[in-house]
Order: C-alpha cells, then sequence, then structure tokens
C-alpha cells in the first residue's frame, strides 16, 4: 500500500530535528528559544586556569553553554582554531610565521589577557643541595647531555632526571627560544617528556635531581623550586612578578586568547569580561600578571 504524501510530510520537522541532533546543535536556550552552539575554547594549559574559572562565572551569570579544554596545549588550541573547530584558542606563546603559514585561511588575531614566564624548576632535594641557580650554557649542557649529574654544575651528587616538555607546547617554545634561538634550532632530545603544569610539577616533586620547565606561577616554593638565570655578566635573575613585568626574566611571556579576526557573539563577551576589572583580577588571581601590571 503506497503512502500519503500527506503522512510523509508531516513526519518530515521530526526528520529535520534529529538532522539537527546529530549535527551537534544544542539544546534549546530556555530563556530565548533559539537553539544555540556551545562555546568552544581549546588551548594552553597556563591560560586555562583563569579563562576557566571565567567561563564558570559566565556559566552561572548567563547559563550560556562553554566548553574549554587543553587538547594539545597550545599548539592544540592554535590548530584548532585555524581548523575551525573552536571559537577561540588559548596560547601561552607568541604565534610564529610557520603557525600563520600552516593556516592561511585563519585570521589569527593574538588578545593578551596577562603575563607570566617560563621557570626552570628541581626537585627539593636539588635546592637544599645547593642548586639554586643555572645559566644558559649549564642548561645547553644538560640537553644536549653533556653534563648528567648536579655535581658537575655546583649541585649535589645526584643523577640529573630531566622531564621535557613536549614539544610544541607554549612553555616548551618560550624555553627552546632561550635556550638556542628558536624552536627550530633545539637539538633532538630523547629525555621523558611531561605535558600540562600539573603532571610537570608532580613529576618534578616526586623524583630526586628532577628539573623541568614549567610557569613560574606553579614554582610552589615548597616542593619544586625555581632556579635563578644567571646572566653571561654574572647578574641572577628571578622569576619574579616585577623582572615579567619589565621584561628582564629572558623567559618572560605573554598569555594570549586567540581568535579567527575580530570575535563576536559569546566570544566577544568571553574577551570583554576577561579584560574587565573583574577577569582581571581572576588572572593575577592564578598568580599571572595583569595587563596593568605590565604598564607600571
Amino acid at each position: 500500500m503506497t503512502k500519503s504524501p500527506l503522512i510523509l510530510f508531516a513526519f518530515l520537522p521530526a526528520v529535520f530535528a534529529l538532522l539537527l541532533s546529530a549535527c551537534g546543535e544544542s539544546p534549546e536556550n530556555p530563556e530565548g528559544g533559539k537553539k544555540v552552539s556551545a562555546l568552544k575554547i581549546n588551548g594552553s594549559t597556563t591560560v586555562n586556569l583563569p579563562v576557566a574559572e571565567a567561563a564558570e562565572v559566565m556559566r552561572e551569570r548567563t547559563g550560556k553553554e562553554i566548553q574549554v579544554d587543553t587538547q594539545g596545549g597550545s599548539s592544540g588550541g592554535i590548530s584548532m582554531l585555524g581548523e575551525g573547530l573552536v571559537h577561540l584558542g588559548m596560547a601561552s606563546k607568541s604565534l610564529s610565521d610557520e603557525d600563520r603559514k600552516k593556516f592561511p585561511e585563519c585570521d589569527f588575531n593574538e588578545i593578551q589577557i596577562g603575563a607570566d614566564a617560563v621557570a626552570l624548576i628541581v626537585s627539593k632535594d636539588v635546592w637544599s643541595g645547593g642548586k639554586t641557580t643555572i645559566t644558559k650554557k649549564e642548561m645547553a649542557g644538560i640537553y644536549e647531555g653533556n653534563i648528567t649529574n648536579w655535581n658537575q654544575i655546583g649541585g649535589p651528587d645526584q643523577r640529573i632526571a630531566f622531564f621535557n616538555k613536549e614539544p610544541g607546547r607554549g612553555t616548551w617554545e618560550v624555553f627552546a627560544k632561550w635556550a638556542y634561538g628558536s624552536a627550530g634550532d633545539t637539538p633532538q632530545a630523547s629525555f621523558p617528556e611531561v605535558g600540562g603544569n600539573e603532571e610537570t610539577r608532580n613529576k618534578v616533586a616526586s623524583t630526586r635531581g628532577a628539573l623541568s620547565q614549567l610557569s613560574a606561577s606553579w614554582a610552589d616554593g615548597k616542593t619544586v623550586f625555581a632556579l635563578s638565570v644567571k646572566t653571561e655578566d654574572g647578574k641572577l635573575i628571578k622569576p619574579s612578578g616585577e623582572n615579567i613585568a619589565t621584561g628582564a626574566y629572558p623567559m618572560s611571556r605573554p598569555l594570549f586568547v586567540l581568535s579567527d579576526g575580530d570575535p563576536s557573539g559569546d566570544a566577544r563577551e568571553m574577551i570583554n569580561f576577561l579584560l574587565s576589572i573583574e577577569g582581571q583580577k581572576i588572572v593575577r588571581k592564578h598568580g599571572y600578571l595583569a595587563l596593568a601590571d605590565l604598564s607600571k
């Protein structure tokens, strides 16, 4: 028996609803009655801290659906924004020419929300053993495998356990630029790798003779300790707020939220909140410098 066209037509709204659901449409907004897509943000674990808290505030106040992830760190945020998979990226490094060339159709817009630094951190036994500073030459010797015991560079008689940040992470790229001039000039290394800040801090804190690169705000001075950088003329520069603000510390870095062109809608609302007085207080709360701190 052939079905009437009128009966088929009656099923079309349900079919369309199923198709929209399959394409990732979110449930109806209870206030406006319109279907809205979640604001998607991905990238740096360092930038994630203030952005995730800002997202939570916005969710509570507006009911908006906001998803914040740290898949792949800074490089993940850049690539996912470049591929159009997220509305905003997070990066704890400046974009390189290579980043922009890889995604020529993306108009990367770097919006700075604060500043931080990359610290070289050590475990408590290394710090207590007298190693509180490091030079660029010493770090290169460790990275290239020529220095393997802390007693070779004025520390305790303990094997160096170096945990290397995953290449492509903003923290690693800032470190590589300081140590070798650019990430591209950094020699191959076969050390165990660590990803996010929490993983890095936990690894260093629980391993004797440990060393790694870490966001300076995560160096708590209790379980892991930030080394001062000793310059060629003998100056000791700590990753302190003042030295980060003035750029005196050589691994100071801006913290960015990235958009494709000028952000609009919910993305613009998120940016505006992060740049507001309240949003900048959240940036400071997590140990970073707010934009006002940089202009002093």
